[in-house]
């Protein structure tokens, strides 16, 4: 069986998207061949064109994709053609840690969602003719009209589901909220510092909003971000290019420090500030990722007070638990995810993906709608 779609494709990097006609490698028993209605771009697939991330080029990038089941494989029983889903990174099911409920640091991550190019066995999931294009971003490569998925990845959502707004909860979303209702858990009381208003961060604030804590401060350099997040929940904003966030930290807790921070910058001296306004048992996570080979200072004796630094990948969450609640809330209304992302056609996907660049827009969601 051919499947012929239209991807997004990216030649080298610091080269534009192109537009252009792929082929699909069959289904496998495991696989799902969805066709896309929506995909949100990500940091992470800039990350690649940027040439920061070692994707192996020329491929197709996108993992925030969101469809409707056109087929699937002779094993897949937990979705059927015609279903609505929402899809996100893959495991391997068997490790440890994925079999202790911690899918994101699968031990086989990287090489199965962000390096590998293809399945774990190498195979190629997308070809032009004879020519291999790397794929399987993320077991996903949404920027495509039709994608090859791995069960693992998705998520069945309900047939009234918007999924042009629900596209990002795939990484960016479940990222941000992951490492508050997941990770970090705030109790009643707390105090908790986010440095960095993009899409992640604020999705971060959405959920912190849900918690008990009492102080939810953000740090960023942009006053219309920092606007946002008071009215998605924040009680407290710094403008830290105009303000030192680490003195504000100081004066805003009483000179008592926050319980719990997030960093979504990944800015080593930002990370810096975050770790010096713990209080003792304080738990900073990090979810900003920064060049490889990044470091930071650390006090050991200042970390014996019973401080925390938590690495945090797709908000440590099961996503066919955690995403599925986080589309509950969405639809509540009690996290407004629409005040966040802005369309774009997918034939826009250069210009929606220099608005992201630029910071003029939180979350661009691509929509497939009229693409063939």
């Amino acid at each position: 069986m051919t499947t012929s779609a239209r991807a997004a494709v990216l030649r080298g990097t610091h080269e534009d998207f192109a537009l252009e006609d792929i082929t699909l490698d069959d289904p496998r028993p495991d696989e799902v061949v969805v066709r896309v209605v929506a995909s949100g771009v990500c940091g992470t697939d800039l990350g690649v064109q940027a040439g920061h991330i070692p994707f192996p080029l020329p491929g197709v990038l996108g993992h925030e994709g969101a469809g409707i089941v056109e087929a699937t494989g002779s094993a897949v029983t937990s979705v059927k053609p015609g279903d609505k889903v929402l899809m996100t990174f893959t495991s391997c099911g068997v490790c440890r840690n994925c079999r202790s409920g911690h899918p994101a640091y699968c031990v086989e991550f990287l090489s199965r969602n962000l390096l590998g190019g293809g399945r774990a066995d190498g195979s190629a999931t997308i070809r032009q003719g004879d020519e291999v294009l790397h794929g399987h971003f993320f077991a996903q490569s949404s920027f495509s009209t039709l994608v090859l998925a791995d069960e693992r990845g998705l998520s069945k959502v309900d047939p009234d589901a918007d999924l042009s707004l629900l596209a990002p909860l795939g990484c960016g979303i479940q990222t941000g909220a992951g490492a508050v209702l997941n990770v970090l858990r705030p109790a009643p009381g707390s105090t908790l510092a986010i440095f960095g208003a993009g899409a992640v961060g604020l999705a971060a604030v959405m959920a912190a909003a849900l918690t008990g804590s009492v102080r939810i401060i953000v740090m960023d350099l942009v006053d219309s971000r920092l606007q946002l997040a008071k009215e998605l929940g924040a009680t407290d904003v710094v403008n830290s290019k105009e303000t030192d966030a680490g003195e504000a930290l100081v004066e805003l807790t009483g000179g008592l420090g926050v319980t719990h921070a997030i960093d979504a910058t990944g800015n080593a001296g930002v990370l810096g500030t975050a770790l010096n306004a713990l209080a003792p048992l304080g738990e900073l996570g990090l979810i900003g990722a920064p060049a490889a080979g990044t470091t930071v200072d650390v006090d050991i004796n200042y970390m014996l007070n019973g401080r925390r630094i938590t690495g945090i990948t797709e908000g440590d969450s099961m996503p066919q638990l955690f995403l599925p609640a986080l589309v509950e809330l969405v639809q509540q209304g009690r996290m407004p995810l629409d005040k966040l992302v802005a369309p774009y056609a997918f034939a826009d996907i250069n210009t929606a993906a220099q608005a992201a660049k630029e910071g003029a827009v939180l979350k661009p969601v691509l929509h497939f709608r009229d693409e063939s």
